[in-house]
């Protein structure tokens, strides 16, 4: 039988975008752009999901160009993927705040193992959105950042979400991070009725840039989110 980790393989190896964008964005493909990169989540995933067990659900925004936009592990820098997950990447080293976070909270849910034994992290648009700035540097972007960018990724987004859920998630409840994210989510559940229960969270990145001092308050209120005591 077909195990997590093969469905989660080969969603990632068909992953691809070739829908409209509006001028000064562009969409990043690791699985593409660098060979080790699908080694490397590949090894992820048979490590953490090489299994056939329900687990809930943890909606991002779309991946970081430093995070799951070159290790393909959502909110999973190269520093984490190798500390944390044993797994090396030797053609990239990225760190990004996000995983920071993710990873303090984990640890404090009690590890890795059991962390993904029990949930399933990914966006809407699974690959890493990138705009050009005025001065011409290419910076991370959300899908929401535009009203045509949303509206041209929309289906794309929709049949995303339908093949995550398709690996045998609980749609009982949704963790959503971000409350921007949320909204927009919220939008495409009510034409779509993917879910049942919205649970939201604030954004690690968020957390990290503007309420680090603040931080072990927000790994309470994700770890008593997921415990069901919210």
């Amino acid at each position: 039988m077909e195990k997590i980790a093969d469905k989660i393989i080969t969603f990632n190896r068909n992953l691809f975008y070739n829908g409209q964008l509006p001028d000064g964005f562009r969409v990043m493909n690791p699985y593409l752009d660098n060979p080790e990169t699908l080694k490397v989540m590949s090894q992820f995933y048979k490590k953490y999901y090489n299994d056939n067990n329900s687990r809930r659900f943890i909606i991002g925004i779309n991946p970081s160009r430093h995070g799951a936009g070159v290790t393909g592990v959502p909110f999973t820098d190269t520093k984490r993927l190798e500390s944390v997950c044993g797994i090396p990447i030797m053609s990239a080293y990225t760190h990004e705040p996000s995983s920071v976070f993710m990873y303090e909270m984990i640890k404090e849910y009690g590890g890795a193992e059991k962390f993904y034994s029990d949930f399933y992290i990914n966006s809407p648009f699974p690959l890493a959105i990138i705009r050009k700035t005025e001065k011409g540097n290419w910076i991370n972007a959300n899908y929401y950042d535009d009203k045509k960018l949303f509206d041209m990724t929309k289906e794309f987004m929709i049949e995303s979400l339908k093949k995550h859920i398709s690996i045998g998630l609980n749609t009982s409840e949704v963790f959503i991070l971000g409350k921007k994210n949320a909204d927009f989510i919220n939008k495409l559940n009510k034409e779509e009725k993917l879910f049942d229960k919205f649970t939201i969270l604030e954004h690690p990145r968020y957390i990290q840039q503007y309420k680090s001092k603040e931080k072990q308050a927000y790994i309470d209120k994700y770890l008593l989110a997921f415990n069901g005591l919210l």
